[in-house]
């Protein structure tokens, strides 16, 4: 086993000194975006190059080091920070930020997966096509990060996941060598598909280094409504006929409870949310795009809103004239996250169900919170196009929300999660499992699809090196 100093002077060969970070203030690395766990690095490892990722990866099997993968380190599920021994190495890609290719007519842009999120939509952006995956934290997160936990967001309805969105990857896999996958095909069916392996592993299996992700020509015309709804079965019944008028035209389908707006106005008063006067249970937010103007989109958007209010789904609708407007009322949806951080210490769930079985899921599972935890407040939104629920429960008003947190967490996880488990869906629509979600899962989870994931993991990781301690106990 190579000595801890031999193995960072190796590091510092491999990649430079500047880049092999030992002292001073890591705490952007060591601690997740929450702030929920705080770790302890032997060094944090800048790469610049693939070949240079390799090179870190071999030294660090050589001296059985483990390695824990960080992009824009905003996920939410602490999974890309080291743990407290202060043994790990994290190796973050953020020096890895180029736009390599973009290939209109195949339709593809090639990137490396240190890439700011935001960084790549404008670019593509400039050069006259989309890229859709959207979502709050695009300005710091990067699609290595996104393709490691298939993130969602709020395209996902019209274009997918950020899985549906890949055509090849770029990986140096546990043992240091180089898998160059970026083909670029859309058909390819010469074996195991270890990109959709690799896509979601959380870093356990290897180091994304590159992607080929697909591409689209930017829409003539989008346009973005904000309606207020009398119950969630409305917003149901309002998704169903944006489906039938929109077509695959509808880009975005996001629901809001009102308790989560009321964080906004409260947190956030600069912020104009539409129909406060109305008190309704929940509002969405919908979009869509159109490939011909936008008079004819506008007009099928004017006809769903006014067949979903003749039809009660609606109770008040207003469509953005501008791309300021429609910011802004995307900025309303964007803010719920942080009002919540304002407002305290919270219980996260990122769940998925059955569009159509949403609402009795909400109603029974709200019930059996608030008889078991009373005055527990529950700050439901999320991706309603794609059975997304961020099912978050908050501390009581007035009472102390860390000792909520720390003393009744397991209470209420059970409870959502045991619901969960009752309406046939999944406890991790597009967060992740990372070491917060790992026994949950091993509960969770058919035993058979355990072991078939752990016989992969120790077929491509027989050191356990590569992010351990992360999705799965082994």
């Amino acid at each position: 086993m190579m000595p801890p100093t031999e193995l960072l002077n190796h590091l510092r060969k491999s990649v430079g000194a500047a880049h092999v970070l030992t002292e001073g203030d890591l705490s952007a690395y060591e601690q997740d975006w929450r702030k929920r766990e705080y770790g302890k690095c032997m060094a944090v490892v800048r790469p610049a190059t693939t070949e240079e990722v390799a090179a870190v990866v071999k030294a660090c099997a050589a001296a059985s080091v483990s390695i824990v993968p960080q992009g824009g380190n905003t996920g939410m599920v602490v999974g890309s920070t080291p743990d407290r021994s202060g043994t790990q190495v994290v190796l973050s890609l953020t020096r890895m930020n180029r736009v390599r290719a973009l290939d209109a007519a195949n339709l593809t842009v090639t990137v490396d997966a240190g890439c700011i999120l935001q960084s790549i939509q404008e670019a593509c952006a400039q050069s006259g096509f989309l890229f859709p995956l959207s979502m709050a934290s695009q300005g710091s997160c990067t699609l290595g990060g996104n393709l490691g936990t298939n993130a969602g967001g709020t395209q996902v309805v019209r274009y997918g996941n950020t899985r549906e969105l890949c055509l090849g990857l770029e990986v140096v896999t546990a043992q240091g060598d180089i898998w160059h996958g970026l083909s670029g095909l859309r058909k390819d069916n010469t074996g195991y598909d270890l990109r959709h392996l690799l896509i979601g592993s959380e870093g356990t299996l290897g180091v994304i280094t590159g992607a080929i992700m697909k591409l689209y020509p930017l829409p003539a015309a989008q346009l973005t409504a904000f309606a207020a709804v009398p119950s969630l079965e409305a917003a149901v019944q309002l998704l169903g006929m944006a489906h039938q008028h929109l077509s695959a035209g509808l880009t975005g389908f996001e629901v809001m409870g009102q308790f989560a707006l009321s964080l906004v106005i409260k947190h956030f008063p600069q912020i104009r949310v539409p129909f406060q006067q109305l008190s309704s249970p929940y509002c969405v937010v919908l979009e869509a795009s159109d490939q011909e103007s936008e008079v004819h989109a506008r007009a099928g958007f004017e006809r769903l809103l006014e067949a979903a209010m003749e039809q009660g789904c609606v109770q008040d609708a207003v469509v953005a004239e501008s791309i300021t407007q429609a910011q802004a009322l995307w900025h309303v949806r964007e803010s719920i996250p942080l009002a919540q951080a304002q407002e305290g210490l919270n219980i996260k769930h990122d769940i998925s169900i059955a569009v159509s079985r949403i609402p009795e899921f909400v109603r029974l599972t709200d019930a059996q919170l608030e008889q078991a935890f009373p005055g527990v407040r529950l700050v439901n939104y999320g991706h309603l196009g794609d059975g997304n629920l961020h099912y978050n429960v908050q501390a009581p008003a007035g009472s102390d929300a860390e000792a909520f947190l720390r003393n009744d967490e397991p209470g209420v996880n059970a409870i959502v999660y045991e619901m969960v488990d009752q309406f046939n869906g999944s406890i991790s629509a597009e967060h992740g499992v990372g070491s917060l979600k790992r026994e949950k899962l091993a509960q969770h989870k058919s035993p058979v699809a355990l072991n078939m994931m752990r016989a992969i993991k120790h077929a491509l990781d027989p050191q356990n090196i590569m992010n351990p301690g992360r999705v799965l106990t082994l």
